[in-house]
C-alpha cells in the first residue's frame, strides 16, 4: 500500500468522523448558548442546569441520528476498507 493510498483513507476517515460527530457538537453548541443565556438573564448559577439539560438533548440527537452514523459507517468500511484488505 503506498502512501497515497494511506493519506487518502485518513482524510476520508478523518472527514467522516467530522461529518458522523456534527449533529452532536451542534446540538451542544446551541444547548449550550441557550442555558448560557438563560443562567445571565435570571442569575440561576447551578452547575446541574448547565449539565443535564446539554445531556439529554445530545441523547435524544444521538438516538435520532444512530441510522444515519451507523450507515455512514457501514458504507465507509464496504467501500474503502474492505475492498483494501481484499485486494491485498
Amino acid at each position: 500500500m503506498s502512501a497515497e493510498q494511506i493519506y487518502d483513507m485518513l482524510r476520508a476517515a478523518l472527514w467522516l468522523a467530522v461529518r458522523i460527530s456534527a449533529p452532536l457538537l451542534m446540538v451542544a453548541l446551541v444547548a449550550g448558548v441557550v442555558i448560557g443565556l438563560f443562567q445571565a438573564l435570571t442569575s440561576v448559577q447551578e452547575m446541574t442546569l448547565t449539565f443535564v439539560p446539554k445531556v439529554a438533548a445530545m441523547l435524544a440527537v444521538f438516538w435520532v441520528s444512530m441510522s444515519f452514523m451507523t450507515s455512514s459507517l457501514v458504507e465507509f468500511f464496504q467501500q474503502r476498507i474492505i475492498p483494501l484488505i481484499a485486494g491485498g
